[in-house]
């Protein structure tokens, strides 16, 4: 059984997702990363995160084979482009993510980072969205402590359901202070990069405690992540091994010494930072 979260709204999300960062990119690779996704459909994994952005468009046509005649099991994300996010250019982005989607819905509609465009500005934009029917939920990405203050501060700016940054055990600057406020706000924080893109997993600290758990190091990365109350982790995978071994994560357990292993192999940073 797949571990969930709650968003703001009560509606419970998978805490390990799909995402889709560098597909869509090569269309040799297409049907490859369709069918991975489906298979993370499989397990469990129902959360799928794409972006306008990603392969120009790409990836959101790789994630619409993937979900062809699934629509129902998936809970999808996708983003707007902060040179796109007027209160206009939101509502015609948008209609663009649905086409190359295939599907009437996006079930969270996120602002990728902060651009020109007024806060309170996009937002109208989402409620426009949402009293259409074109989304059902949105949310922010790449917001420091600052920004959700602000975005909280306007009316309508608390409706806001996540906020996604880069997260893992080498980039944990959000630990300092804009975890434990999403936390208290009780808006999930959606870790994206919670690999680091392979680039830590040759750590011996990594393969000692992944041998201790019978997982690989991929899955002690995401379980350390996923150790986190409120944190949703989207990593991708275009291959069917790599797929499993992300699945694992949510079944292993850290304990305190190992997570005191992390610790001290992996320090917490001392300043507040979503990069």
């Amino acid at each position: 059984m797949m571990k969930q979260t709650a968003l703001p709204s009560g509606e419970m999300v998978p805490v390990l997702g799909q995402g889709t960062w560098f597909m869509g990119e090569d269309r040799r690779q297409f049907y490859q990363e369709a069918d991975a996704l489906r298979l993370g459909l499989d397990l469990g994994m129902s959360l799928i995160d794409t972006a306008e952005m990603y392969g120009n468009g790409g990836a959101e046509e790789v994630v619409a084979e993937a979900i062809e005649h699934r629509r129902d099991e998936v809970f999808l994300v996708s983003k707007v482009l902060p040179s796109n996010a007027s209160r206009r250019g939101t509502a015609l982005a948008c209609e663009r993510s649905l086409k190359r989607l295939k599907c009437e819905t996006i079930d969270l509609y996120l602002l990728h980072w902060r651009g020109g465009y007024p806060l309170e500005e996009t937002v109208a934009g989402f409620e426009d969205l949402i009293k259409a029917g074109k989304i059902r939920h949105w949310g922010v990405s790449n917001f420091d402590t600052e920004d959700m203050e602000e975005l909280h501060a306007f009316d309508g700016g608390k409706a806001v359901s996540t906020n996604q940054v880069l997260y893992n055990l080498s980039r944990r600057g959000v630990e300092f202070e804009l975890l434990p406020w999403c936390q208290t706000q009780r808006v999930p924080i959606m870790a994206y990069s919670p690999i680091e893109q392979g680039r830590m997993l040759n750590h011996p600290v990594l393969a000692r405690i992944a041998k201790e758990c019978g997982a690989t190091p991929a899955a002690v990365a995401l379980a350390f992540v996923l150790s986190h109350d409120g944190v949703i982790a989207i990593p991708k995978s275009s291959t069917s091994k790599h797929i499993r071994e992300n699945r694992r994560a949510v079944d292993v357990m850290l304990t305190a010494d190992q997570l005191a292993l992390l610790d001290e192999a992996f320090p917490p940073t001392a300043t507040k930072t979503t990069a």
